[in-house]
């Protein structure tokens, strides 16, 4: 999980937990890595110090992630594709520091990576079985700021910056 103390990361880090996942989170600083492993995480690597690929390999005992949820984007993209088991899913939610290159779908293919889209049933679905969780209480869904939408680029510099850990909320 890249970004695991992120609004998004904290929420599926909590959620694979609650399903019985075991979860490898990554973080870009003590605070955030702090807050991924109260997230649940098992496992947490400060990607901006350690190489987390390797990492994973140490972890997974050479057998890698079924999936690599990721929000960070183009820094950790490469080596995120190196986590992944044959038949993995990679699942990019966001783009912190900068959008993914091109891929060569060819290469993908050869490393026997997983590909799927989301059909819109399936979209509302799976949001149908997040609000359940949520509303259970087994999700926690963690508030960094409140801001007025009329901040919202400030909102989006922070996030860009990665300031932030937790949801940002804009208000009317």
């Amino acid at each position: 999980m890249q970004a695991a103390a992120g609004g998004v990361g904290s929420i599926l880090t909590q959620w694979a937990k609650h399903l019985g996942a075991t979860v490898i989170g990554t973080g870009d600083s003590p605070e955030k890595v702090e807050l991924a492993h109260r997230n649940g995480c098992d496992y947490v690597i400060d990607y901006r110090k350690e190489d987390f690929a390797a990492r994973v390999k140490e972890i997974t005992k050479g057998e890698d992630c079924h999936v690599v949820y990721d929000g960070v984007g183009k820094a950790t993209f490469p080596a995120a594709l190196d986590c992944l088991r044959p038949l993995g899913y990679f699942v990019s939610f966001g783009l912190a520091s900068g959008p993914i290159p091109p891929v060569d779908l060819m290469l993908l293919a050869a490393k026997r990576f997983a590909f799927r889209h989301l059909a819109s049933a399936a979209h509302l679905s799976m949001s149908e079985d997040l609000f359940d969780v949520v509303a259970s209480g087994a999700v926690k869904i963690q508030i960094h700021a409140r801001m007025p939408l009329a901040e919202a680029a400030e909102a989006h510099r922070n996030l860009e910056a990665r300031h932030t850990a937790g949801a940002t909320v804009l208000l009317p």
